[in-house]
């Protein structure tokens, strides 16, 4: 509980001049956006880490499964990389030991104040400053810092980049094709928000912001495809986590069909209440779903998929474009999913407003 909240005298806005009020919208998209930033980092980690523990089970022998995280070998574990110990690696991090959960052993932050982090390494998370290092070691990286560090950055880290890595950047005034040349590296993942005025949703600006993604409808507000608050996600950034997805299945050399089973397995694993019993009516993905006709007519049943540059993605029509923007069944799936990560069950008067719109890169 806020004991300020209703303290008028005490507000941020109190005594401000008439005209200097229009700007104070400023204050809740940069919350939003940071909320909202925070939200589908956790979902993408999430879907990461069921994905990885699904493949460790698909490929163990039955009698050696025990379907615990604490006992997936180290290598199956999700390790997690932070640059950038600023207000935003701060929080992601904080919601992401919390949220995900990621264990503090399997995530690390490298800055170049880690002093400034004795809050994090009290819980177990090792802070130090040795960027390509980090890079090394995690299999997910969040780019937290400002535009005018990353040109260094990338330039100690390319060559330490595995192939498999993901890069994901929070550095919205660089664009993807930039950071493919600074990073020469193609698995990179930068979600775009887009902005809108007239929208009031509140992003609960007495929360912090675990607290705040806790809240069913600050957390629905969070949802891709939904305007909710004013700020928008480009629909581009979730083809990149399906691709992201079936390029973890293709670096453990698994066949396509199996692949194919574990997305949908993880997609749609949440029914909607307009699926009929036994989610007979509930959509499954294809082979075609994702590669060209051409393609899939040639691929032998025991080849994976083949290699996606996650860049080219994002910028592209990909036979997934049409078939998320088109399906409705599908993008139901997915908002009931991304809530249930949460914890939260979305009923069919919560679902939100759909934006099926594609802003540009």
């Amino acid at each position: 509980m806020d004991m300020l909240e209703d303290l008028e005298s005490l507000q941020f806005e109190y005594e401000m001049e008439e005209e200097d009020r229009n700007w104070l919208y400023l204050q809740g998209r940069f919350r939003g956006l940071m909320i909202k930033g925070c939200a589908h980092a956790t979902f993408f980690c999430k879907l990461l880490c069921k994905l990885r523990q699904s493949l460790h089970e698909k490929q163990t022998p039955t009698d050696l499964v025990t379907g615990s995280l604490d006992d997936i070998p180290d290598d199956d574990d999700l390790k997690v990389g932070i640059i950038g110990g600023g207000h935003l690696g701060k929080q992601l991090a904080r919601v992401l030991l919390q949220l995900v959960p990621i264990p503090a052993e399997r995530l690390r932050i490298s800055t170049r104040r880690p002093e400034t982090l004795d809050e994090l390494q009290k819980l177990g998370v090792q802070c130090f400053y040795h960027n390509s290092c980090l890079v090394g070691w995690a299999n997910v990286i969040f780019l937290c810092c400002l535009p005018s560090q990353l040109l260094n950055i990338c330039s100690e880290i390319q060559t330490s980049l595995g192939k498999a890595c993901i890069m994901y950047s929070f550095v919205s005034a660089v664009p993807i094709p930039r950071l493919k040349l600074l990073l020469k590296h193609t698995n990179i993942l930068r979600p775009q928000y887009q902005c809108f005025e007239g929208f009031a949703t509140s992003w609960g600006a007495n929360k912090e912001v675990i607290a705040a993604l806790q809240d069913p409808m600050i957390l629905q507000a969070t949802c891709p495809f939904n305007p909710a608050g004013g700020i928008i996600l480009n629909i581009k950034w979730l083809e990149g986590v399906f691709y992201a997805a079936l390029n973890i299945c293709t670096e453990k050399a698994v066949p396509h069909l199996l692949a194919l089973q574990l997305l949908n397995e993880l997609f749609l694993s949440v029914h909607s209440e307009d699926c009929q019993e036994e989610g007979a009516s509930c959509p499954q993905f294809q082979l075609q779903d994702f590669v060209s006709k051409v393609y899939a007519e040639n691929l032998s049943r025991k080849r994976s998929f083949p290699w996606f540059e996650l860049t080219a993605v994002q910028l592209r029509e990909t036979p997934f474009s049409k078939h998320l923007l088109s399906n409705t069944a599908l993008r139901d799936h997915l908002m009931h999913l991304y809530c249930d990560s949460f914890g939260i069950s979305l009923t069919k008067e919560q679902q939100p407003v759909v934006f099926t719109g594609s802003p540009s890169q």
